[in-house]
């Protein structure tokens, strides 16, 4: 499933944001504004199953660079592989919707080799955001620089 918010259904708007809250908030015990304004603008991609979410990410498209984020995948289906087929697929409907354009994201510092295994590129230090470590990443395409 791949929808803007307002294509999305209350339904499914409300399971998105629980599993969302479910793994940032809770699991990573970090109080933050885990739904924010860029919410109401968002592409969301969803790898679903039998009607539930297994992973989900979120584009967010600027004038540019084209950002994504919010990547999870739901806790009882982790270790097959849903993190990578996630990324593909927000990767892959990026360049769909916004061909050539640099993609920016603000990554766990303990996932840029995942990240980096789609050639995303170190772009910052590594800094605190919400109280855990991020780096910001880039992919560039087509010699875009």
């Amino acid at each position: 499933m791949i929808k803007s918010t307002d294509e999305l259904t209350s339904q499914e708007l409300l399971t998105i944001l629980q599993i969302r809250t479910a793994v940032f908030v809770v699991e990573q015990n970090c109080p933050y504004q885990e739904v924010d304004e860029a919410d109401r603008q968002a592409l969301h991609v969803c790898l679903e199953e039998d009607g539930k979410i297994k992973a989900y990410a979120r584009i967010l498209a600027t004038d540019d660079p084209i950002h994504f984020g919010r990547v999870l995948v739901v806790k009882e289906y982790r270790g097959q592989q849903l993190g990578r087929k996630i990324v593909e697929k927000t990767l892959k409907e990026i360049e769909k919707r916004y061909p050539n354009r640099v993609v920016v994201i603000s990554a766990q510092a303990h996932l840029a080799e995942f990240y980096g295994s789609f050639g995303f590129k170190p772009n910052s230090e590594i800094y605190l955001e919400d109280d855990i470590p991020h780096i910001e990443m880039l992919l560039q395409k087509n010699g875009n620089q």
